[in-house]
């Protein structure tokens, strides 16, 4: 079946890291639930996105595919200084546009001439796919790669004898340069070209020209690590929207429809907008990520110098999608001297600062804190759990109890006015409805409510100020588990 979910690994039985000495068994799973490398790939939450490849010399989002590759010419081109302006406003990983929609490579495919290797970038003898993984290696980023299944240059896009050259290029990609974390697939395929000359349109059955199935295959047997992504995923799919947020709630389990009934659903062709919310009873573990761009294009144009998104526009699309139990995939253009513009880099920057300043002390962390049930009363599911900084640690209730409250006692008026959340996904997307409230002046009163947790979950409030807050499950699918309440005082909290 096309979209089964490529489950290789063992069930992962929670709680064999933060509950490892519990005398009573951990809760049973509720499926679906994450693989090993989509656990990897949740931890991530916020990389970034380089396009850079013909289109930012010609001034297009989208070549035709006829451009020479001669006209591919950076006047400073420093693939490192995109790498590390990317660790030092705290992402944790790369794209690059590897080949996008015109066909041109920016590594030398020994499968094309269509490539960096006939272009005056450091007089063909560049590598810039090489330059980022190389870059990334050593700064510690995970590296991942963009190969666009459209192709407006080759002559046999449309026909068979493109798969094997498709695949190839993949082939390369992921066997030179070093363990490869993503593998992202674009959804756009097929229309006009130049085709090697034919300058043509070309319509496929986006269902069934790529054989996906065989496709991804290969990413299984050369990065058994990487996470694929695609509309339907297998792991990761497209939250549906290029405008910086998933939905409220957003669940990380779902279930591709194909936007033509009776037809199996694929890349390109899928009810993409289901999944800005995804399912909450849905058949696989595909959580969302969030592709936006940091300006109005997606590659470099001169004319958008002032418009780069604002440290504050940048902080609400972190609300919006990591907030949100999704990942932020943000794209940074380079421009067309081969570097991160200024602009962009102020904006990262003053992004970095604004988290930073926000999530630089949990008030909750080392807090005393109660549940109204605890697993077979045992220490290793303690509500205690949620607030001793340890995420594989996690409070649990009893089989069958589906309902429940912690309260952490604060121990003194305490003044915040951000609450983080997280389940044990490891087991499974339970809690289906919540609520937190907060202890003021000897009431108790509801700041935030909610559906969907997972991951993780970012609750923005009026400012508050109380000596406990208590955390209510009102309707999970099983015995809910919960590994992080954390509370943070944004800069409205701050005396002015």
């Amino acid at each position: 079946m096309l979209l089964r979910n490529f489950v290789l690994g063992a069930v992962i039985l929670g709680g064999l890291v933060g509950n490892a000495f519990a005398e009573v068994e951990p809760p049973e799973p509720v499926h679906p639930i994450p693989t090993e490398r989509q656990l990897a790939w949740h931890a991530l939450e916020y990389y970034g996105f380089f396009h850079f490849t013909q289109n930012t010399f010609t001034d297009k989002e989208w070549g035709y595919g006829d451009e020479k590759p001669e006209g591919f010419k950076p006047t400073a081109c420093n693939p490192r200084q995109w790498v590390e302006i990317a660790k030092e406003v705290g992402m944790t990983a790369v794209i690059p546009t590897c080949k996008h929609h015109d066909g041109f490579c920016l590594w030398p495919s020994k499968f094309t001439e269509h490539s960096v290797k006939n272009s005056p970038y450091k007089d063909g003898q560049g590598d810039i796919v090489g330059e980022i993984a190389e870059a990334c290696h050593e700064l510690g980023l995970k590296f991942g790669i963009y190969l666009s299944p459209w192709d407006r240059n080759h002559a046999e896009y449309g026909r068979p004898e493109y798969i094997e050259y498709f695949r190839n290029q993949l082939r390369e990609l992921l066997t030179n340069y070093g363990e490869v974390s993503e593998v992202w697939f674009d959804g756009a395929n097929g229309g006009d070209g130049y085709y090697g000359g034919a300058r043509e349109e070309r319509r496929i059955d986006r269902r069934t020209y790529y054989d996906w199935e065989n496709t991804w295959a290969i990413v299984r047997e050369l990065a058994p690590n990487a996470v694929l992504f695609s509309d339907v995923g297998p792991d990761i799919r497209w939250v549906g929207n290029e405008k910086g947020f998933a939905g409220d709630p957003c669940w990380h389990t779902y279930t591709p429809h194909s936007n033509e009934p009776g037809e199996q659903p694929a890349p390109g062709a899928v009810e993409y907008r289901e999944g800005v919310n995804g399912h909450v009873d849905g058949e696989y573990w595909l959580p969302a990520e969030v592709d936006v761009s940091i300006r109005p294009g997606w590659f470099y144009h001169k004319d958008q110098n002032d418009e780069v998104r604002s440290p504050e526009n940048l902080m609400n699309l972190y609300y919006q999608s990591v907030g949100r139990g999704a990942s932020l995939l943000l794209n940074v253009p380079p421009d067309d001297r081969g570097l991160i513009h200024e602009n962009d880099i102020a904006a990262l920057r003053g992004f970095k600062a604004l988290r930073d300043a926000i999530f630089k002390t949990d008030l909750a962390l080392g807090t005393t804190a109660d549940a109204t049930n605890v697993r077979g009363n045992e220490e290793a599911f303690a509500a205690s759990n949620v607030v001793n900084g340890d995420r594989n640690a996690y409070w649990a209730t009893d089989d069958g109890v589906t309902t429940g409250s912690i309260t952490v006692d604060l121990g003194k008026e305490t003044t915040f006015d951000h609450v983080v959340l997280q389940e044990y996904i490891e087991l499974g997307q339970r809690i289906l409805k919540f609520s937190v409230d907060a202890h003021s002046g000897g009431e108790w009163h509801t700041i935030a409510e909610g559906t969907s947790i997972g991951w993780k979950r970012i609750l923005l409030t009026d400012v508050v100020t109380a000596d406990k807050v208590r955390f209510n499950v009102l309707e999970a699918k099983a015995c809910p588990t919960l590994s992080t309440l954390s509370l943070y005082a944004g800069p409205e909290c701050q005396p002015q």
